[in-house]
């Protein structure tokens, strides 16, 4: 049997050598981005931690130093890609000074433009198709997602109603109406747009956000 050469590091050409650096040294955000790509491709069950190394270009045994699990991974996935605009939308919170509207409307524009308008956006489509048999999976997202995204849609809410701009509502049930329209899209992206026209998110946002800025409106006293 022929025996196979092994080539040192001395000799080889820069661009090789970054190649084989990044395979023996996978950073973490390496192996979050193929896990996202398979979670959104394949769904959280049907993907292996197999396949998340072979895509990222590592061996199994280098994805086990970071992730000692699926779940793992997936937890990072979130903290890595979501977490951000969350922490983000809480500080455009903290410092704006406009109207509720127009700092409703930030918040939903940067969520689109950081996670529906994205390949994240595969996540709530995942979510909701797999809740049910990884309902710890389900629990996490719940937890550091959804609760801190409903807490700034909340407040925004609360403070136009509180300063007059919009009037009386029932708060929790106007975030399931508003955030509804946005996850329709962001799932659309990667399910109906197979077999129905395409939607254009440009007119699709503006559309909501006139409706949204009309319903919302305190209403003039006839008094």
């Amino acid at each position: 049997m022929p025996s196979i050469a092994v080539v040192p590091d001395a000799k080889l050409s820069p661009e090789a050598k970054t190649v084989r650096r990044r395979r023996k040294d996978a950073r973490p955000s390496e192996l979050t981005s193929a896990a996202l790509d398979l979670f959104v491709e394949r769904g959280f069950s049907a993907t292996r931690l197999d396949d998340v190394a072979a895509r990222a270009g590592v061996s199994k045994g280098t994805l086990y130093l970071y992730f000692d699990s699926k779940e793992a991974l997936f937890k990072a996935v979130i903290e890595e890609g979501i977490v951000p605009t969350l922490a983000a939308g809480e500080q455009r919170l903290a410092e704006h000074s406009g109207t509720s509207m127009a700092l409703l409307r930030e918040l939903l524009v940067g969520w689109w433009q950081q996670i529906g308008g994205t390949r994240l956006a595969g996540v709530p489509k995942l979510i909701i198709s797999e809740s049910r048999n990884f309902p710890e999976v389900a629990q996490y997202y719940h937890d550091n997602v959804i609760v801190r995204g409903r807490a700034l849609l909340r407040a925004a809410l609360q403070r136009g109603v509180a300063s007059g701009e919009f009037r009386p509502l029932d708060a929790e049930t106007a975030i399931d109406v508003i955030i509804a329209p946005l996850l329709m899209l962001a799932i659309w992206r990667f399910s109906l747009c197979f077999c129905a026209q395409e939607r254009d998110p440009q007119t699709y946002l503006e559309t909501h956000f006139d409706l949204l800025a009309n319903g919302l409106r305190a209403l003039e006293s006839t008094a």
